[in-house]
């Protein structure tokens, strides 16, 4: 009996014990089970799109139009003010969104004028060897997919290695666009791809037409004599000449414009109409049928990017035109997933995160008509890889009952950052054989760390590094330095219209020696360059800065370049085709998309 009595007071004494931590309840709480993951990623969203990035104060003299879902995501979550792409176009940005890893790295960064992959049938693409977040996810025990657009490759050296294509990177399903939309995909007569490159072969495919032409006319009428075999040879060369661009320029449509399920091509070209309400369909589905286990959706959208497909129900809505429209139906999408989750009863055990890839397109336009987005305060857009308007993108993240709500975190953060901030919380472990640029945002998101751990950004055009970020913790400043810039056509427009998009490199941009100064804190629209005159600690800001440049150049290596000219041409072998090349259409969506718009 006394064994009895001593053995239930020690019980009493450990359920009493049990009892009291659970009356506290950050005792008593453990660390949150691994979370699922909605990562949804807009294309060439300005920061200033969105309501609740400023744009309420002023939507009716602009833009006119609202996005209350994303508005409320931030509502209930985190925003993230001063959230950096790694790169101001498309291929690097997502390169590097994907690896945590600045473009240069993973040889994703451009040393030509095209900065993004032109086709799908090229050899360039993220690398195998690079490890993204889905890959750890997936060895996690998570289910993850990919919906929407790609672009970073497809296949190496045949049409079926897919030694790009995101199953070979970590996702267990695909649906979506390898590459990404083009004014092509639409037929419209204003094409998107190249289009200075397609009028200079247009103009030299014209000139030896009109010198054929001259000489068979010569011949003809004897003016002058030329033997039979001179124009044959002529015109052999010429026609070859128009085959080598314009099989690949002339069908754009066919050749970039797929839409693919997992391996298998299901409609080649794209039936834009059914795009939209396909992509959502399947999202959700996704979500529906991996609810009682943990997932990865990585949702990139179409939007908004040109020509802006826009379904019907939307079009008209806004009162700023297509661009209004686009937008409009882009937060609709956000709101339809985020109906999901709620339906599910996943809500508090989703990490949710919304982001762009980059700026808005300041030169995007039809006529006079702007079909770009709108940086906000913030200088240029996209394709500039240094100032902010190219750059500067909305984030908001959140996760109820982990993170707080509605709060507004002005520290710099990465797009990069989300891959060890996803890997951390799935519970696995960041590559320690390569050099990971992005830092976990969970201290700043949970109120744990009052600073970024980012105490320099790096801001590359390609391969040149145009600018740099120095991120003063003790001081709450945050200096940026550019050493390059581009020339803007016309002078004070803040874009390049001359051109369609900035260059990196060449006659158009300004090299500056000593850097432009600028001190994000007090001036973010970088309108006021600082000097010796102005800012009595000049020359100590360019020189830690240019330090800080010598100590992360020497954290890089060679790697292959896969925007080489080589990798980033159209090769026929490479294509991507649902029938017998060169016959390459097919619609295998037959059953059409429910009308869940």
């Amino acid at each position: 009996m006394k064994f009895t009595r001593e053995h239930s007071g020690k019980k009493r004494s450990c359920l009493s014990i049990w009892l009291i931590l659970c009356l506290f309840p950050r005792t008593c709480v453990s660390n949150p089970s691994k979370p699922n993951f909605l990562l949804i990623l807009a294309d060439d969203l300005g920061i200033g799109d969105v309501g609740c990035y400023g744009n309420d104060t002023i939507r009716d003299v602009i833009f006119l139009f609202r996005t209350p879902n994303i508005d409320g995501l931030a509502k209930g979550g985190v925003r993230l003010s001063q959230h950096i792409a790694a790169a101001a176009v498309c291929t690097p940005s997502r390169a590097a969104f994907l690896t945590g890893r600045y473009p240069i790295r993973s040889g994703m960064a451009s040393n030509t004028q095209y900065r993004v992959l032109f086709w799908n049938g090229c050899s360039g693409g993220l690398p195998p060897n690079e490890t993204t977040f889905a890959r750890i996810l997936h060895q996690q025990g998570y289910s993850t997919a990919l919906v929407g657009k790609w672009h970073m490759g497809v296949n190496c050296e045949s049409s079926r290695d897919h030694c790009h294509h995101p199953l070979h990177h970590g996702f267990d399903y695909f649906y979506g666009m390898p590459f990404t939309l083009l004014n092509e995909c639409q037929g419209t007569d204003d094409p998107e791809l190249a289009k200075s490159l397609q009028d200079t072969y247009w103009l030299h495919s014209q000139i030896i037409f009109l010198a054929v032409l001259t000489l068979l006319i010569g011949k003809l009428t004897s003016l002058f004599q030329v033997k039979w075999k001179i124009i044959i040879c002529v015109a052999i060369c010429g026609l070859l000449y128009f085959l080598s661009w314009f099989s690949s320029y002339g069908f754009t449509k066919y050749w970039n414009c797929i839409l693919m399920r997992n391996h298998d091509i299901t409609e080649q070209p794209m039936n834009l109409e059914k795009t939209t309400s396909n992509m959502l369909k399947e999202a959700v589905s996704f979500i529906e049928r991996n609810k009682h286990r943990p997932f990865l959706l990585f949702f990139s959208l179409l939007h908004v990017h040109t020509p802006l497909i826009t379904t019907e129900k939307f079009l008209g809505r806004s009162r700023h035109g297509l661009y209004g429209d686009n937008v409009e139906e882009m937060d609709w999408i956000v709101g339809r997933l985020l109906d999901v989750i709620d339906k599910e009863g996943l809500k508090n055990t989703t990490f949710i995160y919304f982001a762009s890839d980059h700026g808005g397109s300041v030169e995007a336009h039809r006529g006079n008509v702007h079909l770009g987005g709108w940086n906000g305060i913030y200088k240029g857009g996209k394709g500039m890889g240094g100032w902010e308007g190219g750059i500067r993108v909305p984030g908001i993240v959140r996760w109820p009952g982990v993170l707080p709500a509605d709060i507004v975190i002005s520290e710099p953060t990465s797009l990069m950052d989300i891959f060890p901030t996803v890997v951390h919380l799935a519970g696995g472990v960041v590559p320690q054989d390569r050099v990971i640029d992005g830092r976990t945002l969970l201290p700043l998101l949970q109120g744990t760390a009052q600073h970024s751990e980012h105490e320099f950004m790096f801001h590359y055009c390609g391969v040149v590094l145009h600018a740099v970020r120095w991120h003063r913790k003790d001081r709450g400043t945050t200096w940026k330095a550019h050493y390059v810039t581009p020339v803007f056509q016309p002078e004070d427009s803040g874009a390049c219209f001359g051109r369609r998009i900035c260059p990196c490199f060449g006659d158009d941009v300004t090299h500056h020696d000593p850097p432009l100064l600028f001190d994000l804190s007090r001036d973010p629209s970088e309108a006021n360059p600082l000097s010796a005159d102005t800012e009595p600690l000049f020359d100590t800001i360019v020189n830690r800065i240019g330090k800080a440049v010598e100590e992360h150049r020497r954290t890089l290596t060679p790697v292959p370049q896969q925007l080489s000219p080589y990798n980033n041409v159209w090769k026929p072998w490479l294509q991507p085709c649902c029938g017998t090349f060169p016959f390459c259409w097919c619609d295998k969506e037959n059953n059409k998309a429910d009308d869940i718009l």
